[in-house]
């Protein structure tokens, strides 16, 4: 079992904390390039439009007649063959989001947490005590924590912190999100990922909950097919002794 250390705003070290294996463990390098995918692909705005020959200006009136004129008969100048005319099948809004299964996200949530452990980018303070709204002194605690460029902050409890939510939000290139609402993207997206010990304790639990009801469901069920297929295989074979 892996150890992280605690530290306090002012970079000093606290305590210690056990991660567990089945949370911190492996990296699914084609999970989480799915659930990025799928992040953006539902960030997408999807207002695109073209005027289609309904749409454009111009009037529908017939240009000239269909025959005795030598010309290629034509009906509209909102033709989509003239210029200016309508577009063909052309992009309309629409939504980008699409399904995608709560067992991927939580194992690509659980890459993305071991991902940012091995690299060393990965840090856990004892709380955000932020005494005051001001974005200097935050920029001061980060500095002390060895954040350089970007950041991603991770905070846990349904009460915000205003504090830290006023002194964050005009640093460039820091994010604060809650422990419920991050995101195998935000990980990736930011250099540093700093949780606080009450939301990186409570997502441990709740990532390794997924894993182990999932294998506590499938021991039994193994176990009971084998039981209830062997006693038919051998009243068969009894049958089959009889007649012959």
């Amino acid at each position: 079992m892996a150890t992280i250390d605690i530290h306090n705003l002012s970079g000093e070290k606290v305590g210690t904390l056990d991660l567990a294996d089945e949370v911190f463990g492996a990296i699914n390098e084609d999970l989480l390039w799915e659930a990025v995918k799928h992040y953006r692909a539902a960030q997408r705005a999807g207002t695109h439009a073209t005027k289609n020959k309904k749409l454009v200006s111009g009037a529908g009136k017939k240009l000239w007649k269909q025959k005795g004129t030598g010309r290629a008969r034509v009906g509209s100048i909102r033709s989509p063959l003239w210029r200016h005319g309508g577009t063909v099948h052309g992009p309309q809004p629409r939504s980008y989001d699409y399904a995608f299964p709560r067992k991927k996200l939580m194992g690509a949530l659980r890459s993305a947490l071991a991902s940012k452990l091995a690299d060393g980018k990965l840090i856990v303070v004892n709380a955000f005590d932020v005494k005051e709204p001001k974005s200097k002194l935050f920029r001061a605690a980060l500095d002390a924590l060895n954040v350089e460029t970007t950041a991603l902050l991770v905070e846990a409890g349904r009460d915000s912190n205003r504090n830290l939510t006023l002194s964050s939000r005009n640093l460039d290139g820091v994010e604060l999100v809650n422990s419920t609402a991050v995101h195998p993207y935000h990980l990736l997206r930011y250099d540093r990922a700093i949780f606080s010990q009450p939301a990186i304790e409570a997502l441990q639990v709740s990532l390794k909950n997924s894993t182990s009801k999932r294998k506590q469901k499938d021991t039994p069920e193994e176990g009971s097919k084998k039981a209830t297929r062997a006693p038919r295989r051998r009243a068969r074979n009894e049958k089959a002794a009889e007649v012959a």
